[in-house]
């Protein structure tokens, strides 16, 4: 049996990755500090003995006993809620938890696959965004702390490849959404979610013009795991290059809630915030076989379904 290790196993992304590996018949090892990520997300895997949690926090030193045939570092927090509000560990899990986990993947001889992001191109001069784009980021911004924590990243795994061998992965994942985003999560989608079903007003941000690409989650863990298996070790865009607004995203949901009581309701653009963001996936459609088969309004549906059965509605 093999055995991975996922860090951040108890948030959104890694949760959904500790059920795929379970499910092909990996022993998952997962870490969390629980700082952003839930217990009730892999609470459903403590009876299976393929599966073993610790809360522990990988910015200290990493030890795993045995033998460890992949790593996958998704540990850090991802939404601009949560790394303004701990942007020094958001810095320290990047750098120093993306260290120890190398140092770790060398001396076991693991590969490595790591968790980066679209935000690595910062609000983009290039539009859709490829591979070789190196990014127009602002490191001193509010958004810095994230942004630059994965380009940090992106090199410090790089080094690892080039100077010890270390097998590595690294993906950049666009907007992904769907069942275990957090409720109070703060970036647009659990927002719009949430407000509508309350009856509230959505609130979208500066004109709602910018637009996302958003990817539902079961075809980016697709991605993930087709990327983990390939030879390539250069960085791939995985995510849906279907574009739409903002604004066009907040009124999709309030169609589809159907709460009267649901509006737009405008605020003040936050600093740096991205005006597009579109993957350009021809490399992983490539070297991948992959592009998402889940269109909007299906996943959409299902993620509402999950945020009813959260609030109690």
């Amino acid at each position: 049996m093999k055995k991975v290790l996922i860090t951040g196993a108890a948030g959104f992304l890694g949760s959904h990755l500790s059920d795929r590996f379970v499910k092909e018949g990996y022993h998952v090892i997962g870490l969390d500090n629980l700082l952003t990520g839930s217990i009730k997300n892999i609470e459903h895997l403590f009876g299976d003995s393929s599966f073993e949690f610790y809360k522990y926090d990988v910015t200290k030193y990493v030890h795993i006993p045995g033998k460890l045939d992949y790593i996958l570092h998704f540990a850090s927090p991802a939404s601009p809620i949560d790394y303004l509000k701990m942007p020094i560990h958001t810095l320290k899990v990047g750098s120093l938890g993306t260290h120890h986990l190398l140092g770790l993947a060398k001396d076991k001889g693991a590969r490595i696959l790591i968790a980066s992001t679209s935000e690595v191109y910062g609000d983009p001069l290039v539009h859709p965004q490829t591979e070789d784009y190196w990014g127009n980021v602002n490191p001193v911004g509010p958004r810095g702390v994230y942004d630059e924590a994965k380009r940090f990243q992106e090199a410090m795994t790089m080094a690892y490849h080039t100077a010890h061998g270390v097998e590595i992965r690294i993906v950049r994942i666009f907007n992904t959404y769907g069942p275990r985003m957090r409720v109070d999560d703060g970036r647009a989608l659990p927002s719009f979610m949430s407000q509508a079903l309350r009856g509230e007003a959505l609130s979208v941000f500066g004109d709602g013009l910018q637009t996302r690409s958003f990817c539902y989650v079961d075809d980016l863990i697709e991605g993930i795991f087709r990327l983990l298996h390939s030879d390539y070790s250069y960085p791939v865009n995985i995510g849906n290059p279907e574009e739409i607004t903002i604004k066009d995203l907040a009124q999709e949901v309030i169609d589809l809630v159907g709460n009267p009581a649901s509006r737009i309701s405008f605020n003040p653009l936050p600093v740096d915030d991205p005006k597009v963001r579109q993957p350009d996936i021809s490399l992983a459609k490539k070297i991948l076989d992959w592009s998402p088969t889940i269109d909007r309004a299906d996943g959409l549906q299902r993620t509402l379904n999950y945020f009813k059965s959260v609030l109690g509605l």
